[in-house]
């Protein structure tokens, strides 16, 4: 194969053009980079290859950040939203999230349409099949066709793309998703590079034709009027609103399961990785809830202009004719048409360890990696880890400082920290019982958290930065019991000052606590543990802490203090002992 080297040099190669990519791409042209983006299909940039819904529980909080960041996700999402919700609002602030279904084709427009007007930005369709080295650095990439795109950073987002191998039944064949072709060369230039890789596991339901849907027979959902925007800069949502329907499987529903199982690659034990516990197959739920008589199904519609409806609930990998039995087991779908038919995906993944805060890989520098090649699930949390990486991949080639966010910053700070300390044992998704200072991190506030740090660094256009000081100094007027000298201007209202003020009120004294809680964690963020520190010789250490620690190898006190098995009295010792390393010196 003749190779051809592309003339121009990046200074940022994103590779694929999933949600990760997308804002990994736009984050590092909006920081001045020579940006690539790669993806396999042009047609297919940021797809929605499950439910085409954006937000949730702790995943709407993710959402408003990436927004007040200067991400994509968030307008894209408006300007296809079909039918939106917050939910949680008879509970307290710290839970409340917008979640909203959205138009699968318009979001999709959407956010192709802003990669194609992005300075700085370049978009190729080609298949990347290995990450460039030079000194054991990153240095580009190679692709199939044998082009050579240099580049002085790599972001890595690869998706289910990774050796992905799709199961129906007791069938399979390859594919990073259905009818698109795996990536198994990138596989096998990641684990040459020396990546410890992983395999796990998701899954999709069947889509159904709206004619056959007895709409009568489910229970109406519908959404919120006005539905609230994701985006701190979007007025109104402009589109009409769409129900949705709920209805239930049957005992009928488990009898079919039941009697399938034996045809099903989970329980075959052709399906050997692992999958999302918070997103059970209903074979899963059938088997492990026995006590269960019934389960909710959401049948959410997929877009405007289409008749299909997605099956929220009925994710299953069982073979196609016992898909079509149990959706017509089901209330209002004994008349149903199967269109889109459900399956699960076996994929590679790289342990998420081997990553330092700002998602630089620490086997290869200069490589960055985010979405579910560092073993997430969902959009948002590779949308998260896409704008990080891409920045971060853009400072390091423009020799700025990172964007690292702690835990009591951010949502994204806090996937990123679990991650990087836990690892994965099975597909993370972001809840916002992972967060201990989830008063801090609420979706009404994201703007006031992040917005500074956007304006600081460039990924805010700098004409924001006064009406958001405006709006800054309008809600500290309200909390300090007085009027503000001025009302906010642009896309800030004196109402959500308002609003914002009210909740800082209410939850005063317990907002105050989780900040005096994050300020006393804040010292052992700052003490860096060295690379090379022995923990196996650390004697004084207890056996699992020393095993525990060595293999996962913190960067920070506070980080080994997260790491399962590793106790507060550890985490005391390992300061004594970096002390006593740095000749009595505070480390």
């Amino acid at each position: 194969m003749s190779v051809y080297v592309f003339p121009e040099e990046f200074d940022v190669a994103v590779v694929g053009g999933g949600h990760a990519g997308c804002e990994a791409a736009l984050a590092a042209a909006r920081l001045g980079a020579r940006t690539l983006l790669l993806t396999q299909d042009l047609d297919t940039i940021a797809q929605m290859s499950c439910n085409p819904s954006i937000g949730g529980v702790g995943k709407g909080q993710l959402v408003r950040e990436i927004d007040a960041l200067g991400g994509a996700m968030a307008p894209a999402a408006d300007r296809s939203m079909l039918s939106g919700h917050m939910l949680n609002t008879s509970k307290g602030a710290a839970v409340r999230s917008p979640r909203a279904q959205c138009d699968k084709k318009l979001y999709q427009a959407a956010m192709k349409r802003a990669l194609e007007l992005a300075p700085n930005l370049r978009v190729v369709q080609d298949e990347a099949a290995e990450v460039l080295t030079k000194g054991g650095r990153a240095c580009g990439v190679g692709t199939a066709r044998g082009t050579r795109y240099r580049a002085k950073t790599v972001v890595l987002t690869a998706g289910t793309f990774l050796r992905g191998l799709i199961h129906i039944g007791l069938d399979t064949f390859r594919g990073g998703r259905y009818n698109h072709p795996p990536s198994d060369l990138l596989s096998k230039s990641l684990a040459a590079l020396g990546f410890r890789l992983g395999r796990l596991k998701t899954g999709t339901p069947m889509r159904l034709h709206a004619r056959g849907i007895d709409f009568k027979k489910c229970e109406r959902q519908d959404p919120d009027s006005p539905p609230a925007p994701f985006s701190h800069f979007t007025r109104a949502i402009a589109n009409p609103q769409l129900p949705c329907w709920i209805t239930r499987t049957s005992a009928r529903t488990a009898d079919i399961i039941r009697a399938g199982l034996h045809r099903s690659p989970l329980y075959s034990g052709k399906i050997t990785s692992t999958g999302p516990r918070y997103c059970p197959s209903i074979e899963d739920k059938i088997v492990k809830f026995p006590h269960h008589g019934a389960h909710h199904l959401f049948l959410e519609p997929e877009g405007f202009g289409t008749e299909e409806y997605y099956v929220n609930g009925l994710s299953t990998s069982l073979p196609e004719g016992t898909q079509a039995e149990i959706v017509r087991s089901v209330p209002g779908l004994e008349r149903a048409e199967i269109m889109r038919a459900g399956y699960a995906i076996e994929y590679d993944y790289c342990d998420p360890a081997q990553l330092d805060y700002t998602l630089e890989t620490r086997v290869v520098p200069g490589l960055f990696m985010a979405g579910q090649v560092n073993g997430t699930t969902g959009y948002e949390e590779a949308a998260g880890q896409g704008l990080v990486a891409g920045a971060n991949a853009a400072l390091k080639a423009l020799g700025r400082e990172p964007l690292v966010l702690r835990r009591d910053e951010a949502y994204i700070g806090v996937m990123i920290d679990d991650l990087v300390s836990k690892g994965v044992d099975e597909p993370y998704r972001i809840f916002t019982s992972r967060a201990e200072y989830r008063l801090l991190l609420r979706q009404d506030n994201a703007d006031l958290r992040l917005a500074p740090r956007a304006l600081e660094l460039g990924l805010l256009p700098a004409a924001l930065k006064r009406p958001f000081e405006g709006y800054r100094a309008a809600v500290a007027a309200l909390l300090g019991g007085g009027r503000p000298k001025a009302p906010p201007r642009g896309p800030w209202t004196l109402g959500r000052a308002r609003a914002v003020a009210e909740i800082e009120k209410s939850y005063a004294a317990y907002i105050e606590r989780n900040r005096r809680e994050a300020e006393k964690m804040k010292k052992f963020e700052h003490v860096r543990i060295p690379a090379g520190f022995d923990y196996r010789a650390a004697k004084a250490l207890p056996n699992e802490a020393r095993h525990k620690l060595d293999a996962r190898r913190p960067l920070t006190l506070a980080q080994a203090g997260r790491i399962p098995g590793v106790t507060p009295a550890d985490v005391q010792l390992l300061r004594v002992l970096l002390e006593r390393r740095a000749g009595g010196r505070k480390p």
